[in-house]
């Protein structure tokens, strides 16, 4: 009798969006096609300047297309909800689980993650306050409960799901250092503030996966390096 109790854990990867879209989408189907696999998680971040836009959204003004052609910036859809994402210098978080585990894993646990693991960093979080905002262009213009803000108020962690076949894709991206030139560009609005912790983002990306294995003994841990091999493999499948 198979047990579901297997965690995958993947390497940080530098990679473009389409890789990364594509490697979030493997590991949803890996969550919905194994019944040993409760969750994966993924830190990544971007090859260059990228603007993900979410499912939902159905045009792309037309000042981001000229910055697309201009080589300014990439754009890439991705398969979760939710407005617009600048991937400039921050970090990126992907986590896949199973419908079942829905209550255990979903925003409320992961936002208390987070806001443990960075206030032990020094930088205090807390949820937004809407319960419900129309889809609009920048993301991280609104607040919703399932976004983490600054003692300021500025949104600092903006979450969104997609779900398929019984399992979830959660995505959910962290802004650190964001281009401010850039986001002006985009957004017609001035970029958060650079967050300074003292440390890299490779550290925080070790803090952040340290503390979410943190009381879950209970898992089979398995650690997955992605490497050249590993996306040859994926992009035959």
């Amino acid at each position: 009798m198979r047990i579901e109790n297997q965690a995958l854990i993947f390497s940080t990867k530098n990679l473009t969006g389409l890789e990364q879209m594509s490697l979030d989408l493997n590991s949803l189907n890996q969550t919905i096609s194994n019944p040993e696999i409760i969750l994966t998680l993924r830190f990544y971040y971007w090859s260059g300047d990228w603007l993900s836009i979410g499912y939902h959204q159905k045009e792309i003004p037309p000042h981001w297309k000229k910055l697309q052609f201009n080589g300014e910036i990439s754009i890439v859809r991705r398969p979760s909800g939710g407005g617009a994402v600048l991937h400039s210098g921050g970090i990126t978080y992907a986590l896949t689980f199973k419908k079942t585990y829905y209550k255990v894993l979903s925003y409320k646990m992961v936002n208390d993650w987070l806001i443990k693991s960075f206030g032990e960093l020094g930088l205090n979080l807390q949820n937004g306050n809407l319960r419900k905002s129309p889809i609009i262009n920048n993301c991280f213009s609104t607040s919703l409960i399932s976004d983490l803000v600054d003692n300021d108020g500025v949104k600092r962690i903006g979450s969104a799901q997609y779900r398929k076949k019984g399992s979830f894709l959660q995505h959910g991206e962290i802004q650190i250092n964001p281009s401010r030139d850039l986001w002006f560009k985009l957004f017609k609005e001035d970029a958060p503030p650079k967050v300074n912790l003292g440390i890299t983002n490779d550290e925080i990306v070790e803090h952040l996966r340290e503390s979410f294995l943190e009381n879950k003994s209970n898992l089979r841990i398995k650690y997955v390096h992605i490497n050249n091999k590993y996306l040859k493999n994926l992009y035959k499948s």
